[in-house]
């Protein structure tokens, strides 16, 4: 059975020996940032702080940040799973990732995973409505330089003005104030072009809402690259094997998660800013202060006994990484099923996600690395990746020594790199010279071939005959006491 709440995902948790509790006072203040960073390097357990200083409110952290709490919380043994059931049940082959995805919409069994809306009486994030007062809660100050406290797990709710779909996404929201908060929308995130939309039309103000502390399948989706008008709550439910219960806002036409945590209902104005940042960011450097949208709270609903659910983002690795694994993992079968020659794929986390992709591929034919990196840069937010390395199937992306191994043995900087100006690239990428806009880099780190003008003969991979692996692995068990 899916998690019905996070509640259930910590018990699950703790029942296998990932969850500590700590009952020290500790401070929301740099404190708990501190400590969750030294765990999460560390290969750590999650943390519930059940005594933040100042507050009554306990704080789960680091609820992610292991390769086996990603699994536990999508309850799958392998990440690819979940792709692997997509491309298993849509009806025909997509000619895109973004077709693929939304294919969802084809399945015979769509009504298993189309969220299901429940009375308010039932849900419970409403068992407490009351004007807003965000003071009453312990929201992080992460790093000693961010410009305030930030809410970093928050699952924001919109609607596309045009098609009436709802969309939920991760931003990051400095705390203004005990009634407004930063809305931090990059220019590519789906609710930045909501309001855009909206802006475009003339009207006063987009309405949204924020849910705090979600079952681990919507938290996770609403971090997924999936494409415009693909509801995340459906992929949730999708992901989870039974539809998400969502429940209608108090004041705006919204619905979130019923068994969510804490809920801030309000809106967002097209024609009002506020400098937002600096920010301790995933990059490893503070975000500078920029312009983005004020978010108004008119409404807070929530349980009477709330858990705040956060993160904390920084030099990698951090706890969103596991986020960022479980994305390659679980739209690697989708890429594959589009583009069959690709073999694996490798975002490495020190690269942070969108600025290094390596892939191996069965090479057939001239030109093909060059192939596939366009492929990739076509394909939704892969398209804002910096650099791409291509590399032969004979080369286990996942280790990075073989990486950089056929990276300095197979690659000419001559002849073999492929070098594009001015694209679409991370907002957070500090290194160019526009915000935005930047320079892509491919490397061809596969064998050449004669058809590519390489007329050198390519020397054999030193490696041992497979009749001697397979003896001395009978021998190897009693062998490696000594050896190792």
């Amino acid at each position: 059975m899916p998690y019905e709440d996070l509640r259930e995902f910590m018990e699950r948790l703790e029942s296998e020996g990932e969850l500590a509790r700590i009952k020290q006072e500790v401070s929301p203040v740099l404190e708990m940032t501190e400590i969750a960073e030294r765990a999460v390097k560390s290969g750590g357990k999650a943390i519930l702080f059940e005594n933040p200083k100042g507050y009554n409110i306990p704080v789960l952290m680091n609820a992610f940040g292991t390769e086996k709490r990603m699994k536990m919380a999508l309850e799958v043994d392998r990440l690819e799973e979940i792709g692997e059931r997509l491309v298993e049940l849509t009806r025909f082959r997509p000619s895109s990732i973004l077709d693929g995805i939304k294919n969802l919409g084809a399945i015979k069994d769509v009504t298993a995973f189309i969220p299901k809306t429940v009375k308010s009486k039932k849900a419970p994030c409403k068992e407490v409505v009351e004007e807003p007062d965000l003071n009453k809660f312990p929201i992080l100050k992460c790093w000693p330089k961010d410009a305030g406290r930030f809410i970093t797990l928050p699952v924001v709710v919109t609607k596309d003005p045009d098609t009436g779909e709802l969309n939920a996404g991760m931003y990051r929201m400095q705390v203004f104030d005990s009634r407004t908060t930063g809305m931090h929308w990059q220019i590519h995130k789906h609710g930045a072009l909501h309001l855009k939309k909206l802006a475009e039309r003339g009207d006063g103000r987009l309405e949204v809402a924020v849910a705090i502390g979600v079952d681990p399948a919507i938290l996770y989706a609403s971090t997924a690259p999936l494409p415009e008008n693909m509801s995340e709550f459906m992929f949730a439910g999708f992901i989870r094997r039974e539809r998400v219960k969502l429940v209608e806002c108090e004041t705006v036409d919204l619905k979130v998660p019923a068994t969510a945590e804490i809920v801030l209902e309000g809106y967002v104005r097209p024609d009002e800013l506020r400098i937002e940042g600096p920010f301790g960011d995933h990059t490893g450097y503070y975000t500078p202060p920029e312009p983005y949208p004020v978010f108004h709270v008119e409404c807070v609903t929530r349980r009477e006994d709330p858990i705040y659910h956060a993160t904390v983002v920084g030099k990698p690795p951090m706890e969103d990484a596991w986020l960022g694994k479980a994305t390659e993992r679980i739209f690697l079968p989708i890429i594959k099923m589009i583009h069959p020659d690709i073999v694996d794929m490798n975002l490495p986390v020190e690269a942070a996600f969108h600025n290094l992709a390596v892939v191996s591929i069965k090479k057939r034919y001239p030109g093909h690395a060059k192939k596939v990196m366009f492929a990739l840069w076509s394909m939704g937010m892969l398209s804002l990746t910096k650099i791409v390395i291509v590399v032969d199937d004979d080369v286990n992306v996942q280790n990075l020594k073989e990486v950089l191994w056929a990276v300095t043995s197979r690659f000419d900087p001559a002849k073999d790199v492929v070098v594009i100006p001015d694209c679409p690239i991370d907002s957070l990428d500090h290194s160019t010279y526009r915000p935005n806009v930047g320079g892509k880099l491919g490397i061809d780190a596969t064998k050449k071939w004669k058809e590519e003008g390489f007329t050198r003969e390519w020397p054999d991979v030193v490696e041992m005959s497979e009749d001697v692996k397979l003896k001395v692995d009978r021998m190897w068990e009693e062998l490696k006491k000594v050896v190792l």
